[in-house]
């Protein structure tokens, strides 16, 4: 259909389609608004740069019609909805394409002086565009994350407001441009405006044994094992409210109060005896306090899972904590017995899960369960053999625990194993003033991401320039990540009392400030990385799993890792390399690098880049040779890592699920198994929703069995960037999930 029509002093003819306009698909506003795509407002934009210059240098009505057309069509060939900054660029390059250089000198000029006038006051758009919960970057932004209800908003305005600060008055410039760019990711600059750290191994047995202050109440030693879960789950909420990131626990710091239950038991039944005049023995009595102890166990470990759920902290959402099952962590005898009957407890419910707003279980997204395979648990007949059926069970169903490889971490750790801080980021061994190692009650100062893929695109493929490139990309995470520790530094421990002089983290004093912690090896700094995989496909022509791409990817790796080991001597910081749980940052870093070299196939073909190191999720690879492959990776990824492989429904298929398990146990340290597990509150549906496409071109969930679409109607589950998410995605992550191949 033509439609013919006057806009600014001149007749334009406009080629529309669909509806008098709709093209079908999406734009993204400065506000963060998903909007529909306009041609007519492309149009009229021409058509006032065209007005503001002489007539010998504008353009004719069916050249502006034609660059328009150009533009519709490059947003359509994106095949995700393009941001208004995007559209312009396009704009820009057709107008030089057709010579209007004085034109193009106008409409870069208004852009320009428009850019001023809202950076004079950046936040109100996007404030006011979240309170009335039309913002789709804010919506898409963690899937854990509701935007609709009022302490997720308030966490968002006082991001919003913090993410100003930060670009106008925190950091250098070239730190902020280079971030806007997609060149690095400055992570969580929404809460670095305020002195937090990222994310921490919690010293619950300091804060158990040793009592701790909430919300300026003294907490006394627990006298009970339930007691001591309740305690410890206060103490989860008051940590996330404290930290932007992760935190982990071990069940082993509560295993030591199963006993003080047993005890507290036996001599109440004893006294209940007496009392009414009966006569028993003391196995009878030991029989009756075992019933009773199990029966604490099961309250005391519905109480943590279930108060970890609906807790909600400042950050707006339940605290993103994980949970430790690790039972040669304590000595052998009845106090690993009890651990066992804790982690059993513990797996049981989770293979239950929990029920939604309609009564039915589903999987909840926390707490994340990691389990530990070791010599007496890996192998049918040895003592713990149950316990990984049981962990292989749940994995089937829940997609939990994950698995630490005892045996390799030991040999990657000098000789230690010890849980993550959150969903990857690992501490390096740290020894105290007794030369003992030491885990909890340290932290990971923040991370700044490198974008691997731009450093191999702005090359154009020259190995020379590459490696000079990185350079100076790696220099620029350095400032960016002393920004991070030089925010932290001067800290009064009083900013955060929980975790500064109540034992999460220390016991400084009031006023002392929390300098000593950052440094020396106390606290990591970590270096992120991402899309090693299209870096290596553009630079060798090959996949970082072929032989001919493999000793590149490596070599960037120990590149990365050198780095960090120079500044570390330079600084006494203890810089580590990580590889980054990309989850909304995915979609920003392809759209930037179409942005900067357009579509490359292989490399910036899709609406997400591959997470650190790992295999390109379309590859076809088994389980074994992806886990095995990825293993030497993880070995170059200190400061954090983890390997997953796709895999279908398991739960009629244990065995296999134990097969790969043990195959995790010999070859690598750190991996899980992602499966599906997913419900429909419309008709009840249990099994994989499926992502499709609409008739916008967006891609959306779908329940295959009633065809509903509404993502507030269901249960979706799928693991991301090491924690379990939800169905509100951006469309670059839910690509990638569509896309994913299987693995076994």
């Amino acid at each position: 259909m033509m439609q013919n029509r006057t806009d600014g002093g001149i007749a334009v003819t406009v080629c529309m389609r669909m509806n008098g306009g709709d093209y079908g698909m999406k734009i993204i506003k400065r506000s963060g608004a998903e909007v529909n795509f306009d041609l007519e407002k492309i149009v009229a934009a021409i058509c006032k740069a065209n007005n503001s210059v002489n007539d010998e240098d504008k353009l004719s009505k069916d050249e502006i019609n034609e660059i328009a057309q150009v533009v519709a069509d490059n947003c359509e060939e994106m095949q995700r909805s393009p941001s208004v900054e995007e559209i312009q660029d396009m704009v820009e390059n057709q107008l030089m394409k057709y010579r209007a250089y004085t034109m193009a000198r106008n409409y870069i000029t208004y852009r320009y002086k428009r850019a001023l006038i809202r950076k004079s006051n950046s936040t109100d758009e996007q404030i006011l565009s979240l309170l009335e919960c039309n913002n789709e970057e804010v919506k898409q932004e963690n899937s854990n994350k509701n935007p609709t209800v009022n302490s997720v908003q308030r966490d968002y305005m006082a991001g919003e407001v913090s993410k100003d600060i930060t670009k106008r008055f925190l950091l250098p410039q070239d730190i902020v441009e280079a971030h806007e760019q997609g060149i690095l990711h400055f992570h969580d600059a929404d809460y670095f405006a305020q002195h937090m750290h990222n994310c921490c191994l919690v010293n619950l047995e300091d804060m158990l044994q040793n009592g701790t202050v909430v919300s300026e109440t003294m907490i006394d030693t627990p006298k009970s094992f339930s007691t001591a879960c309740n305690v410890a789950t206060q103490c989860i909420a008051q940590i996330a409210s404290c930290q932007y990131g992760g935190q982990s626990i071990s069940l082993s710091h509560l295993a030591p109060f199963v006993n003080v239950s047993r005890e507290k038991f036996r001599r109440e039944i004893r006294t209940e005896m007496e009392e009414n005049g009966i006569s028993v023995t003391e196995e009878q009595i030991n029989r009756i306090a075992e019933s009773r102890v199990k029966e604490e166990i099961k309250r005391g470990v519905q109480m943590i899972q279930y108060q970890v759920i609906t807790l909600m902290t400042t950050n707006g959402q339940a605290p993103f904590i994980t949970v430790f099952m690790y039972i040669d962590e304590v000595p052998e005898g009845q106090l690993r017995d009890d651990l066992a009957l804790i982690i059993e407890e513990m797996l049981n419910q989770r293979i239950k899960g929990v029920k939604n707003e309609k009564g039915v279980y589903i999987t909840p997204a926390f707490p994340k369960l990691i389990y530990v395979l070791e010599e007496d648990n890996i192998r049918e007949g040895s003592k713990y053999w149950y316990l990984t059926r049981l962990a292989a069970q749940c994995t089937a169903k829940r997609m939990v625990p994950d698995y630490i490889s005892e045996k390799i971490m030991k040999k990657l750790k000098d000789g230690n194993c010890y849980t993550c801080m959150g969903c990857r980021s690992f501490l390096t061994v740290y020894h105290d003033e007794n030369g003992r190692p030491k885990f909890y009650g340290r932290f990971n100062q923040g991370v700044v991401t490198l974008n691997l893929v731009d450093v191999a695109c702005s090359s154009g493929r020259d190995m020379d320039k590459f490696w000079e490139i990185l350079d100076e990309r790696l220099e620029l995470c350095r400032r960016a990540l002393m920004c991070r520790h030089d925010r932290l530094k001067g800290t009064p421990s009083d900013v955060a009392p929980i975790l500064w002089q109540n034992g999460a983290l220390a016991r400084l004093k009031k006023g002392e400030k929390i300098d000593k912690l950052l440094y020396g090896g106390y606290s990591t700094i970590s270096l992120g990385y991402a899309g090693l995989c299209e870096c290596t496909r553009y630079m060798t022509g090959k996949s970082h799993t072929d032989p001919e791409g493999t000793p590149f990817a490596l070599k960037v790796m120990r590149y990365l890792n050198d780095a960090c080991k120079k500044w570390r001597e330079e600084t006494n910081i203890d810089f580590s390399l990580y590889g980054t749980p990309l989850e909304s940052t995915t979609y920003k870093f392809a759209k930037c690098l179409q942005k900067r070299f357009g579509i490359i196939p292989g490399v910036t073909d899709k609406n997400y880049i591959t997470n650190s190191y790992h295999v390109h999720v379309t590859e076809e690879i088994n389980a074994f040779d992806k886990l095995k492959f990825e293993s030497q990776f993880q070995e170059l990824s200190p400061g954090g890592a983890i390997s997953y492989v796709e895999v279908p429904n398991m739960e009629n298929n244990i065995d296999a699920v134990l097969t790969v398990m043990q195959y995790i146990y010999e070859n690598i340290m750190y991996a899980e198994l992602n499966t599906k597990s997913d419900y429909c509150q419309v008709c009840d549906y249990h099994g994989e929703i499926q992502i499709v496409t609409d008739t916008d071109g967006k891609l959306i969930w779908k329940c295959p069995n009633c065809g509903n679409t509404d993502q507030n109607k269901m249960n979706v589950a799928r693991r991301t960037c090491g924690y379990i998410g939800t169905q509100f995605w951006n469309q670059g992550r839910t690509q990638e999930i569509k896309e994913r191949v299987l693995h076994l």
